[in-house]
């Protein structure tokens, strides 16, 4: 018994000294602003031991919020119904078609036409001056006949297009008021990852609303916007926003409420936001929205190169570092696998094999990067690009040029906007296999006047009002210079007999 109780002396004790021990451990710890070192020095300290002057991870939004949102727009389009052809795809004409023409009874054994019913979308819209000029997507307003953009204050107005790039998938619009709230550009050069951002919009067609979120990445690539270009541009901020359908078009802002970025798209499996949100940086945004507004077109310039593309397989990986003896992963650029005839790159001394390693001064590691740095200038701008080649840095002097060669700028044609559609010009082996000196592939129909045409996907236009087009340079040139509303549109169907041509009027 005397044992027992002297062990249980002991126990407490040990207990009695070991909270002596705690409660002085504890009273040191504090005592020394809550930090300790360890063994090897490295400083660390316990979050639940921080108090007064602990640093705070608070960010107040409410500025930006109230500042931003009423710039922001609610955008309601509607598309017509229209008659198409039940089939997309190149078919032999009806033989009955010359009996009976656009009435033919017989045109649903033949893939006659069908009704597309009235469309009505929602989306946003970003207002940039005080007098109603709005940035959103092109996807937003591309083919709507009618427009309508309501504000924060419940007024609405009427929009008009002023012009779309959908390469970028930027649109401006126009409304007519004044005194209208407005956002300011900021630079979406100087974002950095992690830094706080808002995505302001109107999604699922509810009124105003604000999320916040970081930005994750930045220069990234999705290839969508290769569903409606065959020159798509992109190099999106990434964010953790929360986005969804009904935000395209609307503001991405800083916490100072200055406009970085147009939200664009969501990576989702569902069609719905499940993480991750995509806006074009307001740097390309501000370069396009002035060149519309200006040219009524974008003013794009090219390098005239070829380089790898930020989704290699293994085996494309492989070959490109066998070619032109490099590893991917440690170069620190882009690589030159292609310099074209009559470019920029080619005047200015580049050669295959260069590694591009900045533009301007800027540091370039991704084709991203690179293309986002060529989208802000225009044709006849002067660069530097440095390379490295032999292991030495190189920097060349180059006037950029625009896609046939030269320096001249774009202009914009009333009537191709009308035409609509995505039009390309056709590869040198259709053209020789069809028995034709080229001409321009009608790819996508559009909600324009050649979508409510009997016009069918995969027509190829030989010929406008009876001259000649080889290429897209030669057809756009033919309609810049039309004098009237109608245009004839002459051509074939490859593969099958016949040439057919399409009276259009373009007031329709």
């Amino acid at each position: 018994m005397n044992l027992n109780l002297k062990n249980v002396l002991a126990i407490v004790g040990i207990s009695a000294t070991t909270t002596v021990l705690s409660v002085w451990g504890y009273a040191k710890l504090n005592k020394s602003n809550n930090a300790f070192e360890s063994a090897n020095s490295l400083p660390a300290n316990y979050a639940s031991l921080f108090q007064g002057n602990a640093p705070s991870s608070t960010v107040d939004f409410t500025p930006a919020a109230s500042a931003a949102s009423p710039a922001v727009v609610h955008i309601k389009t509607k598309t017509n119904a229209k008659q198409v052809q039940q089939n997309a795809q190149p078919r032999q004409r009806n033989p009955f078609f010359d009996f009976f023409g656009d009435d033919d009874m017989l045109g649903d054994f033949f893939g006659g036409p069908r009704m597309i019913p009235e469309q009505r979308a929602s989306g946003s819209g970003v207002l940039i001056t005080a007098d109603g000029y709005i940035v959103t997507n092109n996807h937003v307003v591309n083919g709507a006949d009618e427009i309508n953009v309501t504000l924060t204050n419940k007024k609405s107005y009427k929009a008009k297009v002023i012009g779309t790039d959908a390469s970028s998938d930027l649109a401006v619009i126009k409304i007519e008021a004044s005194g209208l709230p407005y956002l300011v550009y900021g630079n979406s050069d100087e974002i950095k990852l992690g830094q706080w951002v808002l995505a302001i919009g109107y999604p699922l067609n509810l009124d105003v609303t604000i999320t916040a979120g970081i930005i994750s990445a930045k220069n990234r690539s999705i290839n969508i916007n290769s569903r409606q270009s065959d020159k798509p541009l992109e190099t999106f901020l990434q964010t953790d926003a929360a986005v969804n359908q009904g935000n395209s078009g609307g503001a991405l802002v800083n916490t100072s409420g200055e406009l970085v970025g147009i939200n664009s798209a969501i990576a989702s499996p569902t069609g719905s936001y499940a993480g991750y949100s995509y806006a074009i940086p307001v740097n390309l945004v501000k370069k396009v929205v002035t060149d519309i507004v200006k040219f009524g077109t974008v003013q794009r310039a090219y390098l005239g190169i070829s380089y790898p593309q930020e989704d290699l397989s293994e085996e494309q990986i492989k070959k490109i570092e066998s070619d032109f003896k490099v590893k991917i992963g440690d170069v620190q650029g882009i690589v030159v696998t292609d310099v074209l005839e009559g470019g920029a790159a080619k005047a200015a001394g580049v050669k295959v094999g260069d590694i591009i390693t900045k533009l301007n001064g800027t540091t370039i590691t991704s084709s991203p990067e690179l293309q986002e740095q060529i989208a802000k200038y225009k044709p006849n701008d002067k660069i530097t690009i440095t390379v490295k080649r032999d292991n030495k840095d190189i920097t060349l002097n180059a006037t950029l040029k625009a896609k046939l060669g030269n320096t001249d700028l774009a202009s914009s044609s009333k009537a191709a906007e009308k035409l609509g559609g995505k039009l390309e010009t056709i590869d040198k082996a259709t053209a020789e296999k069809n028995d034709i000196d080229g001409g321009v592939l009608v790819k996508e129909l559009g909600n324009g006047i050649l979508g409510k045409s009997r016009v069918e996907k995969g027509f190829v236009i030989t010929h406008v009002n009876d001259q000649p087009v080889k290429n897209t340079e030669e057809f756009y040139d033919k309609l810049k210079k039309l004098t009237g509303s109608n245009v004839k549109l002459s051509g074939i169907y490859p593969g099958f007999f016949g040439n057919y041509a399409f009276m259009l009027n373009l007031n329709e």
